[in-house]
């Protein structure tokens, strides 16, 4: 074996091993309304983060519909909503957060971020950050806690 490729294969390894490799690339379907700008800054975060997004601007009673048929109870309601790899993301979700859940793929629904928190993916504002959770949906409408942050003043 080649030094060059033994180094390289070593490097994939450590990076693996510090859990940094990159991760698989997914697709998300957004649906959002025109004049949502939040919505645009969480899309540029999914693709900074190296996945595909297509982004389609929707009437707000076709969002809503889409919401409701999708299984997001109403009070896990958001600005947005994707489909990737078979689940709904609602709101401002982390895409680590994201990554996980296709990674322990649960019998869900998907994940949600209920309302616009500031210092989310998408509703930065400097460094502050208001607490928040996202939650897992299951598939019989209840919820879960399936990460927390706390406020970072």
């Amino acid at each position: 074996m080649s030094i060059l490729r033994s180094g390289m294969m070593a490097a994939a390894l450590t990076l693996a091993m510090a859990g940094i490799a990159s991760a698989e690339v997914l697709r998300f379907d957004l649906a959002k309304t025109q004049s949502c700008g939040c919505c645009v800054a969480y899309v540029k975060r999914l693709e900074a983060r190296g996945h595909v997004v297509e982004a389609r601007n929707l009437p707000m009673a076709t969002l809503i519909e889409m919401k409701v048929a999708s299984g997001i109870p109403p009070e896990m309601t958001s600005c947005h909503t994707s489909k990737v790899a078979g689940y709904t993301i609602e709101g401002h979700v982390p895409v680590e957060d994201i990554e996980r859940l296709i990674a322990e793929a649960p019998d869900a629904i998907g994940l949600a971020v209920p309302g616009m928190p500031v210092g989310s993916p998408g509703m930065e504002y400097g460094d502050s950050r208001d607490a928040y959770d996202v939650f897992l949906i299951k598939k019989d409408g209840t919820t879960s806690v399936f990460q927390s942050y706390a406020a970072v003043e």
